[in-house]
């Protein structure tokens, strides 16, 4: 589409911007690239001064910039035209949807599909081959499940949500409007609960249920188990990377964020807009405040409070883990002073 049509489409946020001045000059764009790789009648953004610089070297023909007049001032010099955003990257992923759409099969039932006939199925549903629906399962307008899907008895899934191929809902799941399911995921499976006895682990059933709330999304191969008793819950709006496990009884708040290979033990409790990155593991019952940010590899043993940044293993908050991190790197030295005056105490 033309440069115009794409700021046209962009509404508000796109008021400043090349064309305003010079209407002359409006390139066919014919997709979007990442700035290093974009190429003659691609888009592009720039972000931060990390990639200030790439505005002289992009082969892109349409930047989206910082609100910033030098680069786009260089910009126009190159001939490249700019829109300028408050939150360039932001805009960049509302201009991905211009020219991409992810793909949704047509309404139907595949024969294949196994449907049990107390199973309520709302209005345009897509069930691809050899999905597997129980008894009792409610399944709302526009959903869309793709091939080998298991859904156990007595689940429950709103409007608008997409479940992935080979996920698996188990019984008495409750999934909200407008989720995505990604493949191999497994809700409300059987929480990791066992009571030691003289004999060996005695199971305990896991009576409870796995809830979702709308606009949830579950990356691939995550598990996020159901109770012995009670629920699990995932507030709305939470974001779910692929491979994280969240035990049975979690909490977590809404908006939050959860990055691959983290892990919550039973009865974790998560704030609102939290945000985990990698590999985080948090131990059973520890509570995590609203704001919280906790860094890649850390490790929650105990409840911290909302609004920092917290690092390490333990986790502590990030200026205290800078002050301990310093005094790491200095106990060679440390060590060999100790030495040296053990010897000299001994000495005399």
């Amino acid at each position: 589409m033309k440069f115009s049509e794409i700021i046209e489409k962009l509404g508000d946020g796109a008021l400043t911007n090349s064309y305003t001045s010079n209407k002359d000059h409006n390139p066919e764009i014919v997709g979007v690239a990442a700035v290093a790789e974009a190429v003659s009648g691609t888009l592009s953004y720039i972000e931060g001064a990390k990639f200030a610089t790439m505005v002289t070297t992009t082969q892109a023909s349409a930047l989206i910039l910082p609100q910033d007049e030098t680069l786009q001032a260089q910009a126009t010099e190159r001939g490249i035209v700019w829109i300028a955003a408050r939150e360039p990257r932001l805009m960049f992923a509302q201009t991905i949807k211009l020219f991409y759409q992810p793909w949704h099969p047509i309404a139907s039932i595949h024969p294949s599909a196994v449907i049990d006939p107390t199973a309520k199925i709302g209005s345009n549903v897509y069930i691809g081959a050899h999905v597997v629906i129980e008894q009792n399962v409610e399944i709302g307008d526009e959903v869309c499940i793709h091939p080998n899907v298991v859904i156990y008895p007595d689940v429950k899934i709103g409007n608008n949500t997409v479940l992935h191929a080979n996920c698996t809902i188990h019984e008495r799941s409750q999934i909200g409007n407008n989720c995505v399911i990604h493949s191999g995921v497994v809700i409300g499976a059987e929480g990791f609960g066992f009571v030691p006895t003289a004999t060996g682990w005695f199971k305990i059933e896991q009576s409870g249920c796995t809830i979702l709330e709308e606009n949830v999304e579950v990356g691939c191969n995550s598990a996020i188990d159901r109770p012995a008793v009670g629920e699990t819950r995932i507030g709305r709006s939470t974001i779910i990377d692929n491979l994280v496990q969240i035990g049975h009884g979690c909490k977590v708040g809404i908006g939050c964020a959860i990055a691959g290979q983290t892990g919550l033990a039973g009865g974790v409790e998560i704030g609102n807009r939290v945000i985990l990155a990698g590999q985080t593991g948090i131990a059973n019952e520890s509570k995590i405040g609203d704001g919280a940010v906790v860094a890649a590899k850390a490790g929650v043993h105990n409840d911290i409070p909302g609004g920092e940044t917290y690092c390490g293993n333990p986790a502590m908050p990030y200026k205290q883990f800078l002050k301990v991190s310093a005094i790491l790197k200095r106990l060679p030295e440390m060590y060999q002073t100790l030495k040296q005056l053990q010897n000299q105490i001994a000495q005399k």
